[in-house]
């Protein structure tokens, strides 16, 4: 199975930063550079909610019914004339379960390494977080899954490319920020690829991992 950064190389991944693109007013390098960062953070979010029996079956529940797939089948559709609003609220509910009280962490950091503006940051990841649902809802139904376990190998089989131990490091990282000023800094400065010299080298590792596209 293909990792969820592999998704970006991919045609669908390239509709996917085209229409998201538009939709902010962002350059497609900048939106595909934001997505390369934002998407295993959403993934590794949705990791750690079904590593609990309640939040695995929460999320099974919810891709059996809404979150079937069928977004990424007519993204011509979803991305002309603008994101339909109800998708938008979709995904701002999505961010909340996913991310609860680090949403507005995950937001900060993000835009802090990018140097997008985290309205903008904050709207990227409303478009995202459906689309990323939809890609789990197609990969559940064509791999079977119906259980925790099988939930928890899917998400880590997309995390592939993330499976270091420091790239993990990164993801726990801005996950756990409490939102403080200082912490903020030291998740953007040192955990997303900063100079300060208490980055242990994480900030190279995440440097080639997240800018090599």
């Amino acid at each position: 199975m293909a990792g969820i950064l592999d998704l970006l190389d991919s045609d669908l991944g390239k509709s996917i930063i085209s229409g998201v693109a538009g939709q902010t007013g962002q350059s497609e390098n900048k939106t595909n550079e934001l997505l390369t960062m934002a998407l295993p953070v959403l993934t590794q979010a949705m990791r750690r909610n079904a590593s609990t029996p309640d939040g695995a079956q929460g999320l099974l529940s919810a891709l059996s019914n809404k979150h079937d797939g069928s977004i990424l089948d007519n993204l011509g559709d979803l991305f002309q004339g603008g994101v339909n609003a109800d998708v938008l609220q979709d995904g701002d509910k999505i961010l909340g379960h996913v991310l609860g009280s680090k949403q507005q962490n995950v937001t900060s950091a993000l835009s802090q390494k990018s140097g997008v503006d985290a309205s903008s940051v904050a709207q990227i990841l409303q478009v995202a977080a459906p689309l990323l649902m939809g890609l789990l809802g197609k990969q559940t139904r064509q791999q079977n899954v119906s259980s925790q376990s099988g939930m928890e190998g899917l998400l880590g089989g997309l995390l592939k490319n993330n499976s270091q131990p420091k790239e993990q490091s990164f993801l726990e990282s801005i996950l756990d920020a409490d939102g403080d000023g200082s912490v903020i800094d030291d998740v953007a400065g040192m955990v997303l690829g900063g100079n300060n010299k208490k980055s242990g080298g994480l900030g190279g590792l995440l440097g080639g991992l997240f800018g090599k596209r």
